[in-house]
């Protein structure tokens, strides 16, 4: 049989492959170019022994280097490919301000580093109440905690509306007044109603229906932070308008059972993470005069029962809306 023409053939009078001779200088060039980069992106010369850049070649290539010609080619060869310097400087990293994030975008004058740190100030304080509410609801003083979380609530409203007043807003704030928002409605909140049912109901229901509320709380704000923002309608009940309604619950103390009541606040966890639509305050607010009208004289009468009645109409809007919606589409 021919033998195949891609196989090699030997001689007798050496013992390596006839193909060599012109395979040689291709190996000599591969592995000249693999050394020069070994040299090239080595470590430092400090930092192996014998402080030469041939140092840092591996040990395994030491006898292929010797039998292909590479010890021919001598330092000012390599260089002349590729210049090696004696030592290799560390990477130039950039500096601390060149890499920093503004926290305040725009101009940085004194008149905006003022009004921001005024809103800031503003997210501050619902927090630092938020935390007072959770001292005074351990001590026993449930009423005097839940008036400071309605202090929370008009804080929180407030530095909303100051930074887009005075031009200051910011992906900082944002990220501020959520993480205030979690700590006086998503924890506060709860807290405050733990410690006013206790009691009434058992430990464990009070504790479950509670630990339900900041759960719901922590996923509402992570949804809201992450989700295209409605001009109209929020998805879900939002965490301060729960708060609000936890807070007013105990400081007018709602006459109503127990077990009635942690039902209610079970409900309203689950509220905050529907995907009901609630009509903004913004909207309300532009309702008939003589829609308001009913609830404030309902309040002069009985402030509880029209408290009540308010928030189980505003609870019932969600659903009906979104029934509204599926039917018009």
């Amino acid at each position: 049989m021919p033998r195949a023409p891609w196989r090699r053939r030997r001689t007798t009078d050496s013992p390596r492959p006839a193909g060599r001779r012109w395979a040689g200088p291709l190996r000599r060039s591969s592995t000249f170019a693999r050394q020069v980069l070994l040299v090239r992106v080595g470590r430092r010369d400090g930092d192996l022994p014998g402080g030469t850049e041939t140092a840092l070649v591996e040990p395994r290539y030491a006898d292929r280097r010797r039998r292909y010609g590479f010890d021919r080619f001598g330092r000012a060869e390599i260089e002349a490919v590729m210049p090696v310097s004696p030592a290799v400087a560390p990477v130039a990293e950039p500096d601390d301000a060149a890499r920093s994030i503004p926290l305040l975008p725009g101009e940085r004058t004194a008149t905006r580093r003022a009004k921001f740190a005024l809103v800031n100030a503003c997210t501050l304080s619902s927090l630092t109440l938020g935390m007072l509410a959770i001292f005074l609801a351990m001590q026993g003083e449930v009423r005097v905690a839940a008036l400071c979380l309605i202090a929370c609530v008009a804080f929180d409203g407030l530095d909303g509306a100051l930074a887009r007043k005075l031009g200051v807003a910011s992906p900082f704030g944002a990220q501020m007044d959520s993480l205030a928002d979690m700590c006086s409605f998503g924890l506060a909140a709860p807290v405050v109603v733990y410690a006013s049912l206790a009691g009434s109901v058992s430990t464990a229901a009070a504790a479950v229906a509670c630990a339900l509320v900041a759960a719901c709380a922590a996923i509402r704000l992570a949804r809201f932070n992450v989700s295209p923002k409605d001009g109209r309608f929020f998805c879900g009940v939002p965490t301060t308008m729960a708060a609000a309604v936890l807070a007013l619950t105990v400081a007018i103390g709602l006459p109503v059972p127990g077990p009635v009541l942690l039902a209610g606040v079970a409900l309203l966890a689950f509220a905050m993470v529907s995907s009901f639509p609630y009509a903004k305050l913004a909207r309300l607010v532009k309702l008939p005069p003589w829609l308001w009208l009913a609830p404030v004289v309902g309040a002069l009468v009985d402030i509880r029962l029209t408290f009540a009645l308010v928030v189980v109409g505003y609870l019932v809007s969600g659903p009906v809306l979104w029934l509204r919606q599926r039917r018009a589409a």
